[in-house]
């Protein structure tokens, strides 16, 4: 709603503009009336609506074309006042000022008008048969009121309605030509009646027409007058309630009479609860709550954001199949002025074998955008109404922040639940794949159209008991350009294929150029591993390469299975995110591998196995080892003798000692 209201009034000369605001002002009728009043300010807190009201005044006299051309651009209402008593005052209000007033105003933008018929004292007949028709005739009017300056009649009641014409326009709302609602405020209403509806069965029940009534106006209808608003509507209405509750024609039916008796004031507070402005569109402010987030951290749902959307998926999964159907994810969107989730959802998250997106899929993605994208998930969260049905201030208290990454680095402890880990390969080395692994789909269930690919995939997994999401991002192979997005994440994955001879040294090479002096954790994955394994065109290994740099051994992946893919591995991804500094196990076991097990066999055509990584063991991280040699393995053996050999003999001479005290 507008912060101020600016009236104008004009007219001809002599028909009492300057009286109807001295009178307001002071109450009474002036003695000595100026030529022109000077513009008044009335503070807020007299005002009905509460808004603080200019009041200007035009002359004829005093003022030139220019400057009433520039007050006339300034208004926001405009109050055209005739003299009851002077026809020629009333017919040049259609053949001068209503004209002149088109002329210098923007047709998008109407300003609109009042008809004020003054000096209704001196005259026993009224106006209105004249006046009706030229009301009739202009959609800008949108009131007329006969006063009188000298007895005080309807004088509140003219600058009230000029108000009220200005923070409650009926142009917006209804055609009075064709006697309905315009298409823009149906269309507003029909969502807030779908947000309304709760429990999605066509029908807003007492309980939330009494929660609607509450949001919108701080008071619950009595049960009585519940009663009486659902009789109005039955007896102008065959369908407009049903099964006791009132059906959205009835919804609609019951704001058109409210602007038909000249109370539109009620439509607009439910429009502006909900977030419209004065064009029936959502406001920047509504959808876009300032919310501050500092470098280095991001961006969450909080647990009540969870319960707001799981109330919404349950609210439109009629079946109860725990999925949502096209239809179903086409009525959730429905209160959307588009729809938000595109083919590449369906690949991005978990669905069923309809391909349908569950539940845990649905949740997935909302957990996306808001990791990625806050201020969208912001604007689709105050389309579902969070702030109204959540009683909040706005969607921002659905978000947590979570704390800088620095801050968990020292602590070596985080609070965060989504993590991400961009996954990197040269091409044909099986990302897309491994993405679509996350998601449950074998090779099988991997058939995607190209225009419906995405280089995301989210899921959960479980990290010693907790529930965290793991939000895969596929990096296009382009070693020499890598964006800081590219290279912020939590855990880094570098993906090769074990029957591709060339495809590892695109992981060294990207390793040794950006991520060795990092501290973002690093994996390396041997994807396809159900093909033979052939020796690779590097000058290490992938397990020598992983020695040298103290990275833990490759793991094997594979999708080509007959059921679900292994969750190992993304187990293993998010557990390093989250603790990507634990320290590593300077001590045996952390596996072992012999010099002939991880050595190449020297042939033309090379079939190289590499075992598992055996880990040991620890609380401190399963996943962080450091590699042993031969060499180490034998040391520690001697020392260990040495120790043992040691201990031995302290026990023994200890004993002895204590012969001897005992012998004297």
């Amino acid at each position: 709603m507008r912060k101020d209201v600016r009236i104008l009034l004009v007219g001809e000369p002599k028909v009492g503009k300057t009286s109807l605001i001295m009178s307001l002002v002071s109450e009474e009728f002036p003695d000595e009336v100026p030529p022109r009043a000077e513009e008044i300010t009335i503070p807020a807190d007299v005002t009905p609506e509460r808004v603080p009201t200019h009041i200007v005044d035009y002359s004829e006299a005093e003022q030139s074309d220019e400057q009433l051309f520039q007050e006339i651009s300034k208004a926001n209402v405009i109050c055209i006042v005739y003299a009851v008593n002077n026809k020629k005052s009333i017919e040049r209000v259609t053949s001068h000022w209503i004209p002149l007033i088109a002329d210098r105003t923007d047709k998008d933008s109407r300003v609109p008008l009042i008809l004020v018929g003054n000096k209704s004292d001196l005259v026993e007949h009224s106006s209105m048969d004249t006046i009706l028709p030229i009301m009739n005739q202009y959609s800008e009017i949108e009131t007329c009121v006969e006063c009188s300056a000298k007895t005080l009649k309807n004088i509140s009641e003219l600058f009230y309605y000029a108000q009220k014409a200005v923070l409650h326009p009926t142009g917006p709302l209804y055609c009075p030509e064709e006697k309905e609602m315009k298409a823009a405020c149906v269309k507003a209403l029909t969502r807030i009646f779908k947000v309304s509806d709760m429990d999605n069965d066509g029908l807003l029940s007492d309980l939330e027409l009494n929660f609607f009534q509450r949001t919108c106006f701080n008071t619950p209808l009595a049960p009585q007058a519940l009663e009486d608003v659902k009789n109005v509507v039955r007896r102008n209405m065959a369908d407009g309630v049903q099964d006791n509750g009132l059906t959205l024609k009835g919804f609609h039916f019951l704001h058109t009479l409210f602007i038909q008796r000249g109370r539109h004031e009620t439509t607009w507070t439910v429009l502006r609860r909900f977030g419209y402005d004065d064009d029936l569109e959502l406001t920047q402010e509504y959808l876009f709550p300032p919310l501050k987030i500092p470098p280095d951290c991001t961006t969450e749902l909080n647990h009540n954001a969870y319960l707001f959307l799981q109330s919404v998926f349950d609210k439109h999964d009629k079946d109860r199949d725990c999925a949502l159907s096209p239809d179903e994810l086409k009525d959730l969107f429905s209160v959307f002025p588009y729809m938000p989730w595109g083919p590449d959802v369906n690949n991005t998250v978990c669905t069923n074998e309809q391909g349908w997106i569950t539940y845990q899929g649905y949740l997935s993605q909302w957990t996306l955008t808001t990791y990625l994208d806050v201020q969208r998930c912001l604007e689709y969260l105050g389309y579902l109404g969070y702030p109204i049905l959540c009683e909040q201030e706005s969607q921002a208290a659905a978000l947590t922040v979570t704390r800088n990454k620095r801050i968990d680095l020292q602590k070596k402890q985080t609070q965060r639940n989504v993590f991400l880990c961009n996954v990197f390969g040269a091409r044909g080395s099986g990302k897309s794949g491994f993405l679509q692994g996350f998601l449950g789909r074998n090779l099988m269930r991997q058939k995607i159209r190209h225009e419906h690919k995405s280089y995301y995939a989210i899921s959960t997994a479980y990290v010693y008991g907790q529930e965290k999401y793991l939000l895969l991002h596929e990096v296009l192979p382009d070693t020499d350009f890598l964006s800081e997005t590219d290279l912020s994440c939590d855990v880094v994955c570098l993906l090769y294929d074990v029957s591709n001879p060339r495809s590892f040294e695109f992981c060294a090479r990207l390793y040794k150029n950006h991520f060795m002096d990092s501290r973002t954790p690093c994996l390396l994955v041997g994807a396809k591993a159900d093909l033979p394994e052939v020796r690779q065109q590097y000058s290490l290994s992938p397990l020598d390469f992983c020695r040298k740099h103290k990275l833990p051994a490759p793991q094997r992946f594979t999708c080509n299975t007959a059921e679900a893919p292994s969750r190992d591995i993304y187990t293993k991804l998010t557990t390093k995110a989250m603790y990507p500094l634990r320290p590593c196990l300077d001590e045996l076991g952390a596996f072992l591998l012999a010099d002939q097990e991880s050595s190449l066999t020297q042939q033309v055509h090379p079939v190289v196995h590499v075992e598992e990584s055996i880990y040991m063991e620890s609380s401190v991280d399963p996943f962080v080892s450091r590699h042993v040699t031969q060499a180490e393995m034998k040391s520690s053996t001697f020392w260990l003798r040495a120790s043992l050999g040691a201990t031995v003999f302290a026990v023994f001479g200890f004993a002895v000692y204590k012969a001897l005290l005992k012998h004297r």
